[in-house]
């Protein structure tokens, strides 16, 4: 037992620590695992990210904050030009088309120079309620003087429209789908209408085509639908107005991004083998926001650039044509 402590014991230990000092040595002088490089040089290399023209469906759906308003009441005008002899009705009065509401007198010269007496009754001409009537006996008027307003019991689902949404509703649907804010179900709103002012074109507030279009002096676009008799809603609630234009299926698609251009023809980009980026024409059919229809100028399983030359890679959510993408949705787009 002595022999060992004195000998061996130690004889271990000197050759455990030569070991750990020769592993350190060849670690620290001899390993290879560190090549000195030069700091000037970059060894990293940048690789632009390439998507694949691929088949899928594209529902292109265009979503759109709303409000929900009263339809505009229907004038009621003086068909004869005269004086007021009997007034029939009151104002917050409920009407229907054939309610009459005042008769006028008049006298017409007759061709051997006689006077004629001609007396009309003017009808309501729409169902609601008689929101104005400010005509009193003996008050004369003009054809097709303003002589009350109808209020209807129906109301409308409007929202603004962008022009490169219109891009997205060139086949016009007729009907959309209507969420209201702490409302009912979604519910579906026929009679849709996109219009706009037509330079040059008066305001007419009086007339119920110009008030119930929607459209704006400004030249701005306004898309409308009507809201089911059976449904609830009141003028002035927030609404979500869907209008489907239209389902693709089993067509070529790639990412929005990867397209200059939102609307029938568009370019993408490949990559050369130099790096540099060389562009195609595309024409170009639907889009969700996030990809697009690609109708012809590539084929199925081409490699492109998956963003535009020089463009972000976050899309802008202000432009309306990637409101629905997943970058978009959480910021209100």
């Amino acid at each position: 037992m002595g022999i060992a402590r004195k000998w061996i014991f130690p004889i271990f230990r000197i050759i455990i620590f030569l070991a750990i000092a020769t592993a350190l040595v060849k670690m620290a002088f001899f390993s290879g695992a560190i090549t000195a490089t030069d700091p000037t040089v970059p060894t990293a290399q940048i690789e632009e990210p390439l998507a694949t023209v691929e088949t899928g469906t594209i529902t292109n759906d265009v979503t759109l904050p709303a409000t929900v308003s009263a339809d505009a009441a229907a004038p009621v005008k003086a068909t004869l030009a005269g004086e007021v002899k009997k007034v029939l009705v009151t104002s917050g009065q409920a009407v229907v088309a054939a309610t009459p509401m005042l008769t006028i007198r008049s006298e017409v010269p007759a061709a051997d120079g006689t006077a004629v007496i001609k007396t009309v009754t003017v009808t309501a001409g729409a169902v609601g309620i008689l929101s104005s009537f400010p005509v009193i006996v003996g008050q004369v008027v003009a054809v097709g003087e303003v002589i009350g307003q109808v209020a209807p019991p129906t109301f409308s689902v409007s929202g603004s429209l962008s022009p490169e949404q219109q891009y997205r509703l060139l086949n016009r649907p007729t009907e959309a789908t209507v969420a209201i804010t702490g409302g009912p179900a979604p519910f579906t709103c026929t009679g849709l209408t996109i219009s706009s002012a037509l330079a040059g074109a008066a305001a007419d507030t009086t007339s119920p085509a110009a008030a119930g279009a929607g459209a704006s002096p400004s030249g701005g676009t306004t898309i409308r639908c009507a809201v089911p008799a059976a449904v609830t809603v009141f003028s002035g609630l927030a609404a979500k107005l869907t209008i489907s234009g239209g389902v693709a299926k089993d067509v070529l698609m790639v990412p929005i991004t990867a397209v200059e251009g939102s609307a029938q023809t568009g370019m993408v980009y490949t990559q050369k083998a130099d790096g540099s980026s060389e562009k195609h024409p595309v024409t170009i059919g639907l889009t969700d926001g996030t990809n697009v229809e690609i109708t012809g100028g590539i084929a199925k399983g081409a490699q492109i650039l998956q963003f535009v030359p020089g463009a972000t890679a976050k899309p802008d959510c202000a432009d309306p044509r990637f409101a629905g993408s997943p970058q978009c949705r959480g910021a209100g787009g």
